[in-house]
């Protein structure tokens, strides 16, 4: 579907992109990238019905050769900010016919803020702010190469429902458990183990998948 938007908002977000100036091997960085402002040029024209009509008149009496093609600008926004984003990291690349893994480490925040990166009319955004903020709370690890390896995961204690809690993390016998794990403590999740980590270790990570929860 085509929408006709406003020229002076339609490549506007809720905050400043220019102010950003992310680091490289970030998320911001990756993020920034992702939706920057493209040309699309030469062969990448855009197909323009408006500009066909206005040199030869209805579209039913034109030759396909005969489209009109025009320069156009191009940017992938978020138009709703979701209540779980998650965000997945490519993380191979390509050598001729080989594809090899890609094992750089990429910085990402505990909380991260999407304004930059959202419309201006962002659908879910109350009108005037100009924060989007969401918390980590999860991350999928992944050791190895293209061939073979091992998935892990990091997983945040957020609040809990006392009854699963108790039957979850303390079994049949509830007085089989003294201490309770803290709100905001991270494990780190390997197969059948389950060991608490800092957040110092989960966000030196080689993340593959991030998981965040919207908190503004």
């Amino acid at each position: 579907e085509v929408l006709t938007e406003d020229p002076e908002t339609a490549f506007c977000t809720l905050a400043n992109r220019e102010d950003l100036n992310p680091e490289e091997g970030s998320i911001y960085h990756c993020l920034y990238q992702f939706t920057r402002n493209e040309k699309l040029t030469e062969t990448n024209k855009l197909l323009c019905d408006v500009c066909t009509q206005r040199h030869y008149g209805p579209k039913n009496n034109i030759k396909s050769e005969r489209y009109v093609y025009t320069n156009a600008k191009k940017q992938m926004l978020i138009s709703l900010a979701p209540l779980v984003l998650t965000l997945h990291l490519k993380r191979f690349q390509q050598a001729g016919f080989n594809l090899r893994k890609v094992n750089r480490h990429i910085k990402f925040p505990e909380v991260i803020d999407l304004a930059p990166f959202c419309t201006v009319k962002c659908k879910n955004v109350a009108e005037g702010n100009t924060k989007v903020l969401y918390s980590l709370y999860g991350v999928v690890e992944h050791s190895g190469t293209m061939r073979s390896g091992h998935y892990t995961a990091y997983a945040k204690m957020r609040s809990m429902k006392n009854h699963l809690s108790d039957f979850v993390l303390q079994g049949p016998s509830p007085q089989a458990l003294e201490t309770e794990p803290v709100k905001g403590q991270w494990f780190h999740i390997s197969d059948t183990h389950v060991q608490a980590v800092p957040a110092s270790k989960v966000l030196s990570s080689q993340a593959y998948l991030l998981f965040y929860e919207r908190l503004l």
